[in-house]
């Protein structure tokens, strides 16, 4: 980053986003065509504005327009919440898709991603979480008899030195079983994917072996296997046991043999994991098994931090622009720790961010870099 910048720390911030791309994509779906007033650069200012601020509702959003540094940041003196509510229901979710890919690309040329394959097998943790809605509200997401609710099926991409950050999303209402969307992810020979029990598919399992792609996943206790082999296990193991198997009943049974590893979890409880990698030891396979707290923790940080609590619109694409902003959202905090090869946490450079919002970027760059603010 330029450290001698005269932007503000909040324009540095999202200096990211590809201003060629984003006129391109307004241009393409003519999103300011009519505009007297909200264009889009207005706008999706005042929508990341309002993520880092967790602001809860569009009339909120609207009187913190009176703000003279938001005036300026966005060129708009005032604007109506029904306004704002108009635009977040009429922009298409590709826009917002788009942009978060393009970030993503960012983030694979930052850590080196094809260059780091020789270290270690990359590691894509596959899987999905409920954002409950209010039924009356949000008939098109019917979920149960009293809710409603949209499901974020997300892959995540963990390395060795800690980088974790979605790479891929889609978006379902909550009623659709995570099975039917795993083929979606899984499009890179050279990783190891991770994912627990919800996408149990035996035949999948068969027809990623045999297209080459390797998974670690969790197998329910009750499932039927037959051992084909018993692996010897080290005396410092914490494994329990490592066998080769088929797995299913007769009349519905994998082709392929697979690799069974049975361990104890640290609050006591017996896993079964599965897996098609035979070339790494028991200890190593159950040790990326429990990389899967990396996307947990990811969605309990977009959850906690990000303004995907509360919904600007009622409509099935306002929902999923508001998603896939707070998406866009993690990747800018993302690159802002890459750029400046900082130690800070997501939470602290998003702290900081708001407290030099306004003020030249270069005080809230050495602040994030750790040196001291003169």
């Amino acid at each position: 980053m330029d450290k001698f910048t005269r932007k503000t720390s909040f324009e540095q911030w999202f200096s990211p986003i590809n201003s060629s791309l984003f006129k391109e994509l307004v241009k393409t779906h003519q999103l300011n065509r009519y505009t007297k007033k909200l264009y889009m650069a207005s706008f999706v200012k005042l929508l990341l504005y309002a993520q880092l601020h967790e602001t809860e509702s569009l009339r909120a959003l609207s009187d913190a327009v009176f703000s003279e540094e938001l005036q300026r940041a966005t060129g708009l003196e005032s604007i109506s919440f029904s306004q704002l509510g108009r635009r977040i229901n009429s922009i298409p979710t590709v826009f917002f898709q788009t942009i978060f890919l393009d970030l993503v690309v960012q983030i694979h040329e930052k850590t080196h991603f094809q260059k780091r394959r020789k270290v270690t097998t990359p590691l894509k943790i596959v899987d999905s979480s409920t954002l409950p809605l209010p039924l009356a509200n949000y008939p098109w997401a019917t979920f149960r008899k009293t809710k409603s609710g949209v499901k974020l099926h997300l892959r995540l991409v963990f390395m060795e030195k800690g980088y974790s950050y979605p790479d891929k999303a889609t978006l379902t209402n909550a009623i659709e079983h995570d099975r039917g969307q795993l083929e979606i992810f899984i499009d890179d020979q050279e990783c190891l994917y991770v994912f627990d029990r919800g996408y149990l598919d035996y035949e999948r399992f068969d027809r990623m072996t045999d297209d080459g792609y390797f998974f670690v996943s969790r197998l329910r206790k009750n499932a039927v296997v037959r051992v084909l082999e018993t692996f010897s296990l080290p005396e410092n193991s914490s494994v329990l046991s490592d066998e080769m198997v088929v797995i299913g009943t007769t009349q519905n049974r994998s082709e392929n043999a697979f690799r069974l590893l049975k361990l104890v979890d640290t609050k006591g409880n017996e896993l079964h994991l599965l897996t098609n990698r035979f070339d790494m030891s028991a200890d190593e396979i159950a040790e990326i098994y429990k990389s899967r707290w990396a996307i947990e923790l990811f969605f309990k940080w977009m959850k906690q931090h990000l303004n995907i609590k509360k919904f600007y619109g009622h409509s099935e694409q306002a929902v999923h622009n508001q998603v896939y902003l707070a998406m866009i959202v993690y990747c800018l905090n993302v690159l802002a720790q890459l750029n400046t090869n900082s130690n800070r946490s997501y939470i602290q450079i998003t702290r900081y961010l708001k407290a030099f919002l306004w003020k030249s970027a270069h005080i809230w760059l050495r602040k994030i870099e750790g040196k001291s603010v003169p």
